[in-house]
């Protein structure tokens, strides 16, 4: 990707000097963040890296002046944005700065998009509270700016509503409000993390186009590497509220200073994937064949309409002990077929046997008694624990309901969790008491405990920070090997699949396009879909671990 050239020597657009930030009405208590400084020039990409709850975050909602105050408040410090300290600007000049000088693109779009508005409307809400555009040239205006994004038929989509676009497109929308009033600063958080590969590597680029086409300072706030590697001028390196180190992207990729910034590195899973494993039990305990999911609607008088084909014609087996990869783009079909092997929907046709027992055509009732064989660990661990029991309750509830005592599953509990790594006095803790991380292993300690055969992850591991990911990692390896589970692992990220899976499945359109050893998958597709993934995965020329690029690594 061509970087936009800046001016090392120019003003800062954004300078950040000896920032502190603590709780409210709260001196006793550390800092959450411990006079942190940065700069960015016009033109320049700063990246932000470091674990969840480093500051990263907190540091770009205090420069957009939204940090909740009842909750955070700064102590000392400047936030200079072109010379003016925002930390003294009143509610008012900061309403006026927001969009029209500085702009920021969220996470999850569909959190920061009004579901009851159309687009459209959305993205003019800022021309009418910023300009004096009569109406059809803010529209006009929106149409020409939707097409700088890249958006298809822009018409059709100015009228839609954020649930009827897919994540990459409500996320270029996103781009298009924040960039529409040309802002100098652009704080860009997490903007990519739950997007597949091929969409993060479009509104990267996105992104790129549009900074050097205005010359717009951007914020980046990351905790994914290959991105960085991507995209970066300058990046600062955050942990627990202190910038430990900073300085040129080359810099901090190939000669990192500090232990933190090294582990965060080492941490990045390589695309290069691990030797093959020896096969092991020849004993089948997942195979599907032929399996199709279609989704339809009722048409006149009731009649059913077939519509949508979610999975065409998907074969596969996953013996004992080995993990199955399914990888592709969002809407390829990798978790409609998760969903129908553990029978949350039902599938269209086709078969689906758990240790050659056929359950593709039981009922939910005849379905019970052989879900206990086959458990699911979820992306987001916070949902699918009960927040209101304690972590020992969640564990316990699915061995009690086949029958196992109370005394015996809390034991099987304990166990499970000092094999997760957690502490003895978890077990009486609640969820909202766990970082995301520890979540993710009180899940996974909650699906073992039923003694599964087959372990669904759907991307486990997707929104986890590098370091936390590898932990999370090594440990369903651990509870593989302990229990020979066999795991089938969901996930858009390649460098993932290359790591952890035995065989790879490629779907693009709810088809399999490529089915064959990870090694042999990553190394030497042979489908032209699977190139284009593999090639738009960002940062695959570097290997992080050993601080240089592959190239020159294989030489």
């Amino acid at each position: 990707m061509t970087k936009p050239s800046f001016d090392p020597t120019s003003a800062p657009v954004l300078e950040v000097k000896d920032l502190v930030i603590g709780l409210t009405g709260d001196d006793k208590s550390s800092p959450v963040l411990n006079g942190i400084s940065i700069s960015i020039r016009a033109g320049e990409t700063v990246c932000l890296v470091g674990e969840s709850g480093s500051g990263k975050s907190v540091t770009s909602l205090a420069a957009m002046g939204l940090l909740p105050r009842q909750a955070l408040e700064p102590r000392s410090g400047e936030i200079l944005f072109e010379g003016e300290d925002l930390l003294k600007a009143d509610a008012g000049r900061m309403r006026a700065l927001r969009t029209k000088s500085m702009a920021m693109i969220f996470q999850e779009p569909m959190t920061a998009l009004n579901p009851v508005l159309t687009v459209g409307q959305q993205i003019c809400e800022v021309l009418q509270e910023h300009t004096k555009l009569a109406a059809s040239d803010q529209k006009k205006t929106v149409l020409e700016m939707m097409r700088e994004v890249h958006l298809p038929d822009v018409e059709r989509i100015f009228g839609s509503y954020p649930h009827q676009l897919s994540g990459g497109q409500r996320q270029r929308i996103m781009i298009a409000m924040a960039l529409i009033l040309k802002p100098k600063l652009l704080i860009a958080d997490e903007p990519t993390t739950a997007l597949d590969v091929t969409t993060q590597k479009q509104i990267l680029k996105l992104i790129d186009e549009m900074q050097e086409k205005q010359g717009t300072a951007v914020l980046f706030i990351t905790h994914d590497m290959g991105v960085v590697a991507e995209i970066a001028d300058t990046v600062y390196v955050m942990n627990r509220g202190n910038v430990v180190e900073n300085g040129p992207i080359d810099a901090i990729l190939t000669e990192p200073l500090r232990d933190y910034t090294r582990k965060l590195l080492s941490s990045v899973p390589s695309l290069v994937p691990r030797a093959p494993r020896p096969h092991g039990s020849s004993e089948v305990v997942l195979s599907i064949t032929e399996l199709e999911k279609v989704y339809g609607k009722k048409g006149w008088f009731g009649k059913f309409e077939a519509g949508t084909k979610a999975a065409t014609d998907v074969s596969f087996t996953l013996k004992k002990g080995r993990t199955l990869g399914i990888v592709g783009e969002s809407g390829s079909g990798k978790s409609t077929v998760a969903r129908c092997v553990m029978r949350l929907i039902d599938p269209t046709s086709g078969s689906i046997r758990i240790g050659g027992q056929e359950i593709a055509d039981f009922s939910r009732r005849a379905i019970q008694p052989h879900r206990q064989h086959i458990q699911m660990v979820f992306q987001d661990p916070y949902r699918s624990l009960n927040p209101r029991i304690t972590v020992g309750d969640s564990i316990i509830e699915g061995p009690m309901n086949y029958g196992v005592p109370k005394a015996e599953a809390m034991k099987r509990a304990r166990e499970l969790l000092s094999i997760v790594g957690l502490p003895d006095d978890a077990i009486k803790r609640y969820p909202h008491q766990f970082s995301g991380g520890q979540r993710q292993r009180i899940a996974i300690a909650r699906a073992v405990a039923m003694n599964p055969k087959v372990l669904v992850a759907d991307e486990a591991v997707s929104a986890l920070d590098v370091s936390v990911q590898a932990q999370v990692l090594d440990l369903l390896a651990d509870m593989q090997e302990k229990f020979g589970i066999a795991i089938l692992f969901i996930t858009h990220d390649l460098r993932v699949a290359a790591q952890i899976c035995d065989d790879v499945i490629v779907m693009q359109k709810g088809r399999v396009v490529e089915y064959a050893t990870g090694h042999a998958v990553l190394t030497n597709p042979t489908h032209t879909y699977t190139r284009q993934l593999i090639d738009a995965a960002p940062g695959r020329h570097w290997d992080f671990a050993n601080f240089r690029p592959l190239e020159t690594n294989a030489a």
